[in-house]
């Protein structure tokens, strides 16, 4: 390990448990433990994975008017978000292309923010710049993040606390684990049910041990986490969406309220409004997509993709074979014109062209808990 790399307060744990660690975000993190990326992705589509997760970002935005403020950063609706119900949101650019995407939370007194491991320094630089003035922005180093997902979690959660099976997808709540306090929201980036748990540093190895006792739960490392969030058909920020790539182009306008939309009574005020209101009344060049191969051959970021007479048209930004398909899938920017469920496209793999078709996403359908 460099000297240079960050530890989670989980590093200690995840050697003794037999992680091979891998730089990440700045951080030394598991990629997989002993029995490997496939098994731990299929482990935690049927049981409960545990997933350390706390080389993300934890932040608090304090202050009357906090939530106009962090409205001010994104397109999305912060001002009538409910108390203790979540929200997936994105800081956007003058040019409307992603900063980065981040979840939040209103709470009490205060909007809790996760944001990603390696935008986490300029997230909070740009919240402190722009709205700083207007609200506390107060970073949370001494919290760990720790992620539990699988059809199982709530089972394994609810022997700590039987409470948590009272929330529903994408609300938050405090609760008592193991004796320790702690914020949970019910949500989690691998499309199955779960919950992501924010626990004193100092505490996180404690609980970690609390679930890794449940019969259900397994760790496991980022590998497993790639496959499972590219099955879900979720983006992974610096590969699937950044700063060229705008809402509108990352088909994920559903994150845009009708409020924050033109003609919406709040519309705009946020960076790169002009642009993004503008592809969503005219369309974009264009979209990202999902494609799905009959074919064997693992289909990788990078790969261009091409129309059936040749003609470059877009590339891949995410690719693996879908453990639980067991076909190559792949998330791309194609032509608009080509963007359509159901095209025949190829993708080029070592000079090869290897047949795929756009699909709908998610690739494996989600199993959120909405009550």
């Amino acid at each position: 390990m460099s000297a240079d790399l960050l530890k989670t307060p989980l590093h200690a744990l995840h050697v003794e448990l037999g992680a091979k660690m891998v730089p990440f975000g700045g951080y030394d993190m598991p990629v997989q433990y002993a029995t490997g990326i496939l098994t731990e992705h299929k482990h935690t589509r049927a049981a409960a994975g545990l997933f350390d997760v706390s080389h993300m970002g934890q932040v608090l935005l304090k202050g009357e008017g906090a939530d106009a403020a962090l409205e001010s950063l994104v397109p999305v609706d912060i001002v009538d978000l409910p108390r203790f119900k979540q929200r997936y949101a994105l800081f956007t650019n003058e040019q409307g292309g992603i900063l980065d995407d981040l979840m939040v939370t209103r709470r009490e007194n205060d909007l809790f923010v996760v944001v990603n491991a390696a935008c986490k320094t300029q997230d909070i630089a740009h919240m402190q710049q722009h709205i700083g003035s207007r609200c506390t922005v107060q970073p949370l180093p001494d919290q760990a993040l720790l992620a539990l997902q699988g059809p199982q979690a709530v089972t394994a959660l609810a022997r700590l606390n039987a409470d948590v099976q009272m929330l529903t997808f994408m609300t938050g709540g405090h609760f008592v684990l193991d004796g320790i306090d702690c914020f949970l929201t019910r949500s989690g980036y691998t499309g199955e049910d779960g919950f992501e748990i924010s626990v004193p540093a100092a505490k996180a190895e404690q609980l970690a041990r609390a679930l890794l006792a449940q019969p259900e739960v397994k760790p496991i490392g980022l590998g497993a986490r790639d496959t499972l969030r590219l099955e879900a058909g979720l983006c992974l920020y610096g590969h699937d969406i950044d700063t060229t790539t705008t809402p509108v182009e990352g088909s994920i306008t559903w994150a845009i309220q009708k409020v924050r939309r033109a003609g919406g009574a709040r519309a705009g005020g946020y960076p790169g409004a002009g642009v993004i209101d503008g592809q969503l009344a005219n369309g974009a060049a264009r979209k990202r997509v999902g494609l799905i191969s009959t074919e064997r051959m693992p289909v990788r970021e990078g790969a261009k993709v091409v129309d059936a007479n040749g003609a470059d048209i877009g590339i891949v930004t995410s690719g693996s074979p879908s453990p639980s398909l067991g076909q190559p899938v792949a998330l791309a920017y194609v032509a608009t014109a080509q963007a359509a469920i159901g095209t025949p496209v190829f993708a080029i793999v070592r000079d090869k062209r290897v047949a795929m078709t756009v699909t709908n996403l998610p690739f494996v359908p989600n199993r959120y808990y909405r009550g």
